[in-house]
C-alpha cells in the first residue's frame, strides 16, 4: 500500500518526530522527506518502504482506505510485550 505525504506528516506528528528523527530511524535523507511531505517528487519505492518500516517499528500503523473510512495512521492496538529474561536465565553476569 502506498504511503501518502499526509500520512507521513501525520505519523511523524503522532510520534512527535522531526524530519531529522525520521531520517535517522529510516535512513531516508531529511530533504527527501521534506520534499515528499510537500508534495514534490516522491522518493523511490524502497525509500517509501523504509519510511513505513520506521513507523511500524515505532508502533505506528499506516493503513489504506477501507469500508470504514479513508487512509490514515494509528497506534498499533497491541504492542508486543517485552518478555525480559526468563527466571532460569538469570545469573550474576546479567543482573542489572
Amino acid at each position: 500500500m502506498p504511503l501518502s505525504p499526509a500520512q507521513c506528516r501525520a505519523a511523524r506528528a503522532l510520534l512527535g518526530w522531526s524530519e531529522e528523527q525520521l531520517s535517522a530511524a529510516s535512513g531516508v535523507a531529511p530533504t527527501a522527506i521534506a520534499n515528499f511531505e510537500a508534495g514534490r517528487p516522491s522518493p523511490h519505492d524502497p525509500a517509501l518502504a523504509d519510511l513505513r518500516t520506521a513507523f511500524a517499528a515505532a508502533g505506528v500503523d499506516v493503513f489504506g482506505e477501507d469500508g470504514a473510512g479513508g487512509p490514515g495512521v494509528r497506534w498499533y492496538s497491541v504492542r508486543p510485550a517485552d518478555e525480559g529474561r526468563r527466571p532460569e536465565d538469570l545469573n550474576a553476569t546479567n543482573d542489572d
